[in-house]
């Protein structure tokens, strides 16, 4: 059985697997502190040319999310997402379970409401955003509502779409005005970056957000986030908040072997690169099989319409991810590529279809 069910089905990079085994019975100071660790918050700091940032790693995206959300925010605030945001679909509930809750906005997703990147469902809009906060603040009755404290959004989102930075400068600049900290979560950052439609950089990420994260579990990690506060912005004792999570890794230098190697040598980049040339080939052979899609997701995530009959077939041979009903006897299926996806992959694929 072949899946492409998700992008965190595989093991480790062999060049991250090579660099554990060769540390062979080495010892290292725990928590992160260690040298490996800061080897690689300083390549991660390069790569964004952000040399004022403060980075820590963490070892998945819901304790990433939960963590850093309750770092912003005061016991009253909330965060702002995309209704189909991670934090509001498929976490949970883990933001409400610490104490904040998830103020969620309408996701862009009108058949007109595309441009060359693709279809825009899964995101926020800076307008949508501005409303919201203004007329949170305009209601006489705010001191007795959950307060809009941070906003949250994800490139790529749920739909494997992707923000402009056009779109990114904008929400920024309504963070920015309102004084909120604008949080990207980057579980797929790389194939966000790689993907040949995009025209935002690691750079312009770092210039309009307060934090984000790079995600290595979905690409090319055996586990682990990297968490990058990029204006000096990180809790003065974060170490006590990340622990209150039950997400501090004793052996930190992990997490800190695998991110050092994956800024080597462009190493994150390129892999990632492969996962975007993967999903563009299965999209011209699912085009060819004159395939249905759901949307036009421009990276390694991709949404096909495929009757229930179709369905059960595939599914004594391929692992999918189901998304949604399509209508009675349709179903929307995610198929994703990831950092080591061949064209074996996709033609084995092909052939059970």
């Amino acid at each position: 059985m072949i899946s492409f069910s998700s992008d965190y089905t595989r093991n480790a990079h062999p060049a991250i697997l090579k660099r554990l085994l060769d540390m062979g019975m080495e010892q290292n100071v725990g928590y992160g502190s260690d040298d490996i660790c800061r080897s690689a918050a300083d390549k991660i700091k390069k790569a964004c040319e952000c040399p004022e940032a403060e980075v820590f790693f963490l070892v998945g995206g819901t304790q990433t999310n939960q963590t850093v959300i309750d770092m912003l925010l005061k016991p009253y605030e909330g965060v702002v997402a995309a209704q189909t945001g991670h934090v509001a679909a498929h976490e949970a509930g883990a933001i409400e379970f610490s104490g904040h809750k998830v103020l969620p906005l309408p996701a862009e997703g009108e058949e007109t409401n595309t441009d060359k990147y693709g279809s825009n469902i899964g995101k926020i809009s800076a307008k949508e955003l501005k409303d919201y906060v203004s007329n949170f603040f305009a209601d006489d009755n705010h001191e007795h509502m959950v307060f809009p404290g941070a906003v949250y959004i994800s490139h790529p989102t749920e739909y494997g779409t992707l923000y402009t930075q056009k779109e990114l400068e904008d929400i920024s600049a309504v963070c920015r005005e309102f004084n909120l900290p604008l949080f990207l979560d980057g579980a797929r950052l790389g194939y966000g970056l790689m993907s040949k439609r995009t025209d935002v950089t690691l750079k312009d990420i770092a210039e309009l957000t307060d934090v984000f994260y790079i995600g290595g579990t979905k690409v090319g990690a055996m586990f682990g986030e990297a968490v990058v506060f990029t204006k000096g912005g990180k809790p003065a004792h974060h170490i006590p908040i990340i622990k209150q999570h039950g997400a501090l890794l004793a052996k930190g230098w992990l997490l800190g072997v695998q991110f050092d190697t994956l800024f080597t040598d462009n190493l994150y980049l390129d892999i990632s690169r492969n996962a975007i040339d993967m999903a563009e080939l299965l999209k011209e052979r699912l085009q060819e099989k004159n395939y249905e899609f759901f949307l036009d997701s421009p990276t390694n995530q991709q949404f096909i319409i495929i009757s229930d009959d179709k369905l059960a077939e595939l599914e004594k041979n391929v692992g999918y991810s189901f998304w949604e009903k399509y209508d009675d006897t349709h179903t929307v299926i995610r198929l994703a590529t990831d950092w080591a996806t061949t064209r074996e992959n996709i033609d084995t694929l092909m052939k059970c279809l």
